[in-house]
């Protein structure tokens, strides 16, 4: 009896030590803690006021809570002064973590570095910075394989057909801006000629080049020029102000190019006020679900998939995996991108939840 009562005390030790494993593990993977400790995130955003930041809140918000993790989201509302105060907050706060969508790419590099030396890893999410910040990476969508995918969609479409198209860009030095607009014209060039990539990124390159400095480009070969370039500033309504003087001037255009969709659809308003129709709309790349409706019907080509649900959700996830899984959060790339992809007529439906 003895031998039969150790036997059963023995059992009854493992199974209880079996039950606290699992409960630890549970406890650091799948309930928003760490170690026995809530996980507390920070998102320190630059602005609300479009759809697409707006969108992006509520993805991280979505995910977040999914993870079980506490997130505080502070607005700065366009100004650089009120960023670094929320990033302030968030490092005395003693955050796990911080995802930023920063204002000012030079600007943001102090408050990351202070937020690292408190041990606090910061997550980039939409916009990049600047040079010498020690962050863990930044994540967004592929601007350039965005627009060469779209114009290589083009150019399929095109093919022996000459194009003669304007340009709406949104802010000149813009890097994210200047990305998307090289990237259609490699995919026009590269589609249309047959060349490979790398030789449609140098003549894509030297096409821009032409553009900023001349006011118009030509690519012979590819039958593709680009009459004006406008600025937009990324709105509707400063895109149809952009487009209107060049529209006016190039009644015969078989294109509007754009760096995102609320500029063409500001070209869209100029073009029915001039009583001009048969003109393809084509973005680099946005996703505004206003735009995804217009492919649908067959008035707008095409549009890069820049998805604020796909940058947040990839964002949570590296997250998770520093914080819960105990990656090495200095082990990632500077930059992480989304997957590319030209939305169009033929694929619209894909990817139409991914809109804002």
């Amino acid at each position: 009896m003895k031998k039969r009562g150790l036997f059963l005390l023995l059992v009854g030790v493992v199974m209880a030590a079996l039950l606290v494993g699992c409960s630890s593990s549970k406890e650091s993977s799948g309930n928003g803690k760490s170690g026995g400790k809530k996980i507390k995130v920070g998102f320190a955003i630059k602005t609300q006021d479009s759809p697409y930041f707006v969108t992006l809140v509520k993805a991280v918000e979505k995910y977040a809570k999914k993870e079980g993790w506490e997130l505080t989201v502070l607005d700065a509302n366009g100004d650089t002064a009120k960023e670094a105060e929320n990033m302030e907050t968030f490092i005395t706060q003693g955050m796990d973590l911080i995802f930023l969508d920063c204002i000012e790419p030079d600007a943001a590099v102090p408050s990351i570095n202070k937020a690292k030396e408190a041990g606090i890893g910061v997550i980039n999410l939409d916009s990049g910075v600047g040079e010498g910040a020690k962050d863990i990476t930044t994540v967004y969508s592929d601007n350039k394989q965005n627009g060469r995918l779209v114009g290589l969609a083009y150019a399929k479409k095109m093919a022996e057909k000459e194009i003669k198209a304007i340009i709406l860009s949104g802010a000149k030095g813009n890097v994210a801006g200047a990305e998307r607009r090289t990237g259609l014209f490699a995919g026009i060039i590269e589609g249309k000629t047959g060349v490979s990539e790398d030789e449609a990124w140098k003549q894509a390159e030297a096409f821009d080049k032409d553009l900023l400095s001349k006011g118009k480009a030509t690519n012979k070969e590819a039958k593709f020029t680009v009459a004006g370039q406008g600025w937009g500033n990324w709105t509707e309504e400063e895109g149809l102000s952009a487009s209107e003087d060049l529209i006016t001037a190039n009644r015969d255009l078989t294109t509007v190019l754009g760096e995102n969709d609320q500029m063409l659809f500001g070209a869209m308003k100029a073009l029915d006020n001039a009583g001009i129709d048969g003109v393809d709309i084509v973005a680099a790349a946005d996703g505004a679900k206003a735009a995804y409706d217009l492919i649908k019907e067959g008035k707008y080509f095409a549009t890069g998939e820049n998805s604020p649900y796909k940058v947040a959700e990839l964002g949570v996830k590296i997250a998770k995996e520093i914080l819960v899984d105990g990656k090495d959060m200095w082990s990632y790339d500077d930059i992480t991108l989304t997957k590319p992809a030209a939305v169009t007529k033929e694929n619209v439906d894909k990817y139409y939840e991914f809109g804002f």
